[in-house]
């Protein structure tokens, strides 16, 4: 049984032969992992993630396509400004695209740009044993807010619901139109990326989460069970009372799964063969604090949990650069160890 079929049984609630795996690392742990674990600075992002033995392959590109905008500028196909003078990764929005309440004068980008595609074949072709997954990143809320600013798209709800109901559906025609062109290529999921939580609970409250958003997500996620695929999702933070809406809008696999805001154990046997989970392993405060002999121990927790099904074993977010490269060798050596 190949990396793509271990996954798959995990998806499908059946018993895996062992718990599979699939990590994620920010730039400076990526260079750290490079440099000292695989001697070689210059290693692509590929070869480390076969390194690390990734039963997931990453398709397209999540936070999508920036141009230069200035010094530790950056602009998306959006046209929105990131600042990443601090954040490396991904950055933090300046300026607000959508001033007022309209979508008058703005047009979306062009959802079949062929950059967003153009990786699929060859990355198939040379990695085709691991399960594949396309990636839409700032899938929803996170890209009506980028664009309008979150304190005027809070307010939004309130004083001007017709926009923000014609905002979120233009987005979703967007992601539909791109989930539906790469599902013309042998890919097994969609991800979508889309953070409504905070540490204690979501950020616009169950109400509005439930009036605005789960109607829209309900009609992406129906485009790609349509076409028999998986539905996965990341959303940080304290959302889990949200899971029983989810599953029943058609979510197969949920991440990032944090043990800082969820009891990650307790949710397992719950929601075991109704709803799968990818994470669970403390980058909050575990990974970057934590000794290897306590690293070793959670992560074999949690394998330990993930036998019995439903769960891919990670950290439960991207692994920052103050992670010491003991406490990330921990835990890639005892996923491996497994077989």
């Amino acid at each position: 049984m190949n990396e793509r079929e271990v996954v798959r049984t995990v998806l499908e609630h059946r018993r895996p032969p062992y718990v599979p795996w699939s990590c994620g690392f920010t730039a400076e742990a990526k260079e750290t992992l490079k440099d000292r674990w695989l001697g070689d600075p210059q290693a692509g992002d590929e070869q480390l993630f076969d390194a690390v033995g990734n039963h997931i392959l990453n398709l397209g590109n999540d936070i999508g396509f920036f141009d230069e905008a200035g010094p530790d500028l950056v602009r998306d196909v959006f046209g929105v400004t990131w600042d990443r003078s601090v954040d490396k990764d991904i950055g933090v929005v300046r300026g607000c695209v959508l001033a007022e309440p309209t979508l008058s004068g703005f047009a979306l980008p062009d959802p079949l740009d062929p950059r967003f595609f153009s990786d699929i074949p060859g990355k198939i072709q040379r990695h085709g044993a691991r399960f594949r997954v396309f990636q839409l990143g700032f899938s929803l809320w996170e890209r009506a807010w980028t664009l309008r600013g979150t304190e005027n798209l809070m307010m939004d709800f309130y004083d001007r619901p017709r926009f923000v109901r014609e905002l979120l559906e233009t987005i979703a025609d967007y992601n539909i139109a791109q989930v539906e062109k790469a599902l013309t290529h042998d890919i097994d999921a969609v991800y979508f990326g889309d953070d409504w939580g905070a540490q204690q609970g979501l950020q616009m409250g169950p109400h509005l989460w439930r009036e605005f958003i789960r109607p829209v997500l309900a009609r992406m996620y129906g485009a790609v069970r349509k076409l028999d695929r998986f539905v996965m999702i990341h959303s940080c933070g304290a959302v889990d009372e949200l899971f029983e809406d989810l599953i029943d809008i058609g979510l197969s696999c949920f991440n990032p799964f944090q043990p800082e805001v969820m009891d990650v154990h307790a949710l397992m046997d719950r929601y075991r063969g109704r709803l799968s989970f990818h994470g669970g392993l403390s980058t909050q405060r575990l990974l970057p604090y934590g000794t290897p002999a306590e690293v070793r121990r959670e992560s074999q927790k949690l394998l330990d949990q993930g036998r019995r099904g439903g769960y891919i074993f990670s950290p439960a977010h991207d692994v920052e650069g103050d992670v010491p490269l003991e406490n990330m060798l921990t835990f890639i050596e005892t996923a491996k160890a497994q077989r």
